[in-house]
């Protein structure tokens, strides 16, 4: 798998990671933990390494943590985690929580869920940074109605990370976010890459345009995420699935080579046509 490397370090991270919600928020049980660790074991397969959760995804850390323990695997993941809660002491808490459900001493990425009480959270994760809890810090939102936010924290503090949605039709992102990323020396995580199943819903049956193959792109799902690799500023993506096939099939998209500016304007308007 191709990597890039954090900005804030230089530490080369794989460019395809498993996102946890819905997937991964499943009940204790055999058939579970046998397909959800066969999961990440496509990720470790295909040269990956990332796995992202939170605790506003239910049960997705406590059976995440299961598969990597099956695997043998917990020192290997880089795992990328999430406070969502008001207070300090409900923050700790919570963080304390995510180590055990992992069953790690040390957590790769901690990051603010949605923004959730930051300023008092930060303090707490630059604490733990220091600490060696927590390699590197980081914020996250789910909609782009708090971007003009999130702009403007991102000016004032430093983090390692931000993760967004961004997707080819939701490119928002692109106009201040991701230029400001650049300046800023902070790794990009794009989630939501299929905008919630709408982009392969819109192109169901059709075929991956012929062109596309030529940097790698043989299903609808590795053109949409090679599409956002394909921008400088976006260090990885974090496509959520419980399905092992699925996963076979994203994490090949970050393989072989990324498109140019060029090809990523023809991408946009294969999708637009």
């Amino acid at each position: 798998m191709l990597t890039k490397p954090i900005p804030s370090t230089g530490e080369a991270l794989p460019v395809i990671g498993i996102g946890t919600y819905k997937g991964f928020d499943l009940a204790d049980g055999a058939e579970a933990r046998t397909r959800l660790a066969d999961v990440l074991g496509r990720l470790f397969a295909a040269g990956g390494a990332i796995v992202d959760s939170s605790p506003m995804y239910g049960r997705a850390e406590a059976r995440a943590g299961q598969a990597l323990a099956a695997l043998g695997k917990k020192d290997d993941a880089f795992i990328m985690t999430k406070v969502w809660t008001s207070g300090r002491e409900a923050g700790l808490r919570q963080m304390r929580d995510s180590l055990t459900f992992f069953g790690v001493e040390r957590i790769a990425l901690m990051q603010i869920h949605n923004l959730v009480d930051w300023r008092t959270h930060l303090t707490t994760l630059r604490e733990w940074q220091a600490a060696g809890k927590f390699k590197y810090i980081g914020l996250t939102h789910y909609t782009a109605s708090a971007f003009g936010e999130l702009e403007a924290v991102l000016r004032r503090e430093t983090v390692d990370f931000l993760q967004i949605p961004y997707s080819i039709a939701e490119r928002e992102a692109e106009a201040r976010l991701l230029p400001l990323c650049r300046e800023k020396r902070v790794a990009l995580i794009a989630n939501v890459p299929f905008g919630a199943g709408r982009l392969l819903r819109a192109v169901k049956g059709k075929p991956v345009p012929d062109w596309a193959r030529a940097f790698g792109a043989n299903t609808w799902a590795q053109f949409f995420l090679k599409f956002l690799l394909g921008h400088e500023a976006c260090t990885c993506v974090i496509p959520g699935t419980g399905d092992p096939d699925h996963a076979a099939d994203m994490l090949t998209a970050g393989e072989g080579r990324l498109p140019d500016a060029a090809e990523r304007r023809r991408m946009i308007e294969a999708v637009a046509a």
